[in-house]
């Protein structure tokens, strides 16, 4: 075995890479769950968010497939065979191309928000350029995993371009981050009172995910460029797609909730008050019910409909 191959430590390769899938299928259940709910909350959504969903529920079943088989051979079918391990090509490399395919639906549809908040095409479209030019380099990565001999042989070869997809994710992420939360304080400075409550919730949401999807980046990327020779790295990317689909789903089902916070944030006002009636030249005290509801602006915040129509949040239903 060369100086370049994978160390064995059980707890750093076997140990981690199975605490990864372990995690991944946790996330997976909870996608399904969250799948399921859109599709029976948010039946009038147009065909183009249903497809984006679709397809990010089928990428995330073939992503678990894959890992789940590559542990089986790694602790079944191998099982006691050390050398399989350390010089064998990675059998997980395909799930490589499903992930791939997991954060760029992400990290799309997070771009046409920003498009949607600020009209502005330009940032988009670099956006969804590097976005896209990530997406290849993830293709070549995986093409070139399967033709590997070795673990080793292919991190030495490759990791530059695994760091740099790595790399360009993570500040992907914080630049969509960032820029959100700066139109929604825009939106917030500018709407009502009620728009401003709702408004503030929203970016904390964005906050929350944004910062967890780069986290997952920065983590993988420390633990290969740190301690490359084990399958630390590999953990956390098996784990990295789960995140980012919890992440769009939460997005879009997180509606419902926006849409309930909007109607029970004003309620309707009932009160009754005195006033001077002049009769017969006499002024007379009556009693005037006099009945108020909120002025609601439709076109400033729209969440009583899921039908294809957009609101404070950039979504396009």
């Amino acid at each position: 075995m060369s100086n370049s191959t994978l160390s064995f430590d059980p707890s750093l390769t076997i140990g981690a890479y199975q605490i990864g899938v372990l995690v991944s299928y946790i996330l997976f259940g909870i996608v399904t769950a969250q799948t399921y709910t859109y599709f029976v909350t948010f039946p009038e959504d147009s065909s183009k968010l249903k497809t984006l969903v679709a397809i990010v529920w089928s990428c995330e079943v073939a992503h678990i497939l894959c890992i789940g088989h590559a542990l089986f051979v790694d602790t079944i079918s191998d099982y006691g065979h050390l050398e399989r391990l350390t010089d064998a090509a990675p059998k997980s490399i395909d799930m490589t191309i499903f992930a791939g395919i997991v954060t760029t639906c992400s990290q799309s549809f997070f771009t046409l928000r920003i498009y949607k908040l600020s009209n502005q095409l330009f940032l988009s479209i670099i956006l969804e350029a590097v976005i896209f030019l990530r997406l290849v380099a993830v293709a070549v990565v995986t093409v070139a995993g399967l033709r590997m001999t070795s673990v080793g042989s292919y991190e030495a070869q490759w990791g530059w371009l695994l760091a740099t997809t790595w790399g360009v994710g993570a500040g992907c992420d914080l630049t969509i981050t960032g820029v959100l939360v700066t139109l929604l304080l825009r939106r917030r400075a500018d709407g009502r009172k009620r728009t401003a409550m709702l408004v503030e919730k929203i970016i904390t949401w964005t906050i929350e995910t944004g910062m967890l999807t780069s986290a997952c980046w920065i983590t993988m990327l420390a633990c290969f460029l740190t301690r490359k020779y084990t399958l630390l790295w590999l953990a956390v990317f098996a784990v990295t797609p789960g995140v980012f689909s919890n992440s769009l789903l939460a997005s879009l089902n997180s509606r419902a909730r926006l849409r309930t916070m909007n109607e029970i944030s004003l309620p309707y006002v009932n009160w009754t008050t005195s006033v001077f009636i002049p009769t017969n030249g006499n002024a007379s005290r009556a009693s005037k019910q006099i009945e108020a509801e909120p002025q609601r602006n439709d076109r400033e915040y729209d969440l009583h409909h899921s039908g294809r129509t957009e609101d404070e949040t950039g979504i396009v239903r």
